[in-house]
Parts: structure tokens; sequence; C-alpha cells
């Protein structure tokens, strides 16, 4: 009835349409979270990350590309600051704008990523002062599309990502010490 390579032709497909489907299940939104305790005060930490004339300071994808052409534009600081970037393969093309800025509270970006692919994120950062300095929680959430799926069937976007924050936060309480120490 079927000769063995119509045999195969079939079995292909059908693995080939079970994995689009499995694919298209998978969930569509994501989060992305870390936080760590910063040494030093809310106002410190936070004017660190509401200019981003800051961000080469502590950013984990400032050190990726020493040649990134950045433009920035709008207020120097706050909600309407806007951020963008050109660069390598490692740090791609995209834009940030700062939406909303509660001094010592929290500060909401809009992420739009270009290249290598297109996306749009909501990330936020979250203030809280502790004993010792000031909480910050990193988030970013956002949607995959099919192809974005696909990919994290393979690779684990929040342990990527999720480690970027990490150093990210790193790097801040570093800065937001160094900081400190200069003013005073």
């Amino acid at each position: 009835m079927f000769s063995p390579l119509g045999i195969t032709i079939l079995v292909v497909v059908a693995l080939l349409t079970v994995l689009v489907l499995f694919i298209a299940t998978r969930p569509a939104g994501f989060r992305i979270e870390r936080s760590a305790v910063i040494k030093a005060p809310p106002a410190a930490v936070f004017s660190l990350i509401n200019d981003f004339h800051q961000w080469v300071h502590w950013s984990p994808w400032e050190k990726l590309d020493a040649t990134m052409q950045k433009t920035f534009t709008g207020p120097p600081a706050g909600a309407g600051a806007s951020y963008s970037w050109h660069g390598n393969k490692q740090v791609g093309e995209g834009r940030m704008t700062l939406l909303k800025s509660e001094p010592d509270r929290s500060i909401h970006i809009k992420l739009e990523f270009l290249k290598p692919f297109v996306a749009t994120n909501d990330t936020v950062f979250e203030f809280a002062p502790v004993d010792g300095g000031t909480r910050v929680v990193w988030g970013m959430e956002g949607k995959r599309d099919f192809m974005m799926k696909a990919f994290c069937l393979v690779m684990n976007m929040d342990k990527m990502v999720g480690k970027d924050f990490e150093n990210g936060l790193a790097n801040l309480d570093k800065a937001a010490q160094e900081q400190a120490t200069a003013k005073g």
C-alpha cells in the first residue's frame, strides 16, 4: 500500500506536527526575576538606575561591546528618558524608555529589542529599605512568539538572563558603594 519512502514521509510529517503542536501549547508569557541586598540607601541605588547614563557603571551588557553606539534622548533621568544602543552580536540593537519613576520605590522601563530578535518586554526595579541597605528586585516579563517558544525548548531563558541579572545586581552593589564612598 505505502512504499518505505511514503511511510518515512508520513512518520516525519506526523512527528513535525506533534512538535509544532507541542511548541504552540507552551506558555506565551514569561517572567524573570532576581533580587539582592545592595549595601547602600535606596536613594543611592535608585539614582544609578533612574539615569541611563549611569548604567555604564553597573549594567552587565555594557562591557560586552566597547564600541557600542549609544543614544540618549528625552530628559537626563526619570520618566521619558530613553536609551538606544547598537552593538555587536552579543548586545544587538534596542531601546529602553523609562515609563514611570517613583523615587526610592520603583522604576518601570519599556525594553524593546530590535536585533538579533524583535521583542518588547516590561522591566521593573523595586526598592525596599532593609537592614544593611536596600533590597532591589529586578524583574522582566513579556510574551514569547512561536519561534521564541521553540528556542526555549533547548535554551533556559531564566538561567541565561537570570545570570545577567545576578551579575548586574552584584555590579550595582559595587557601584552604589563606590558612589557612597566618593560622596562621603
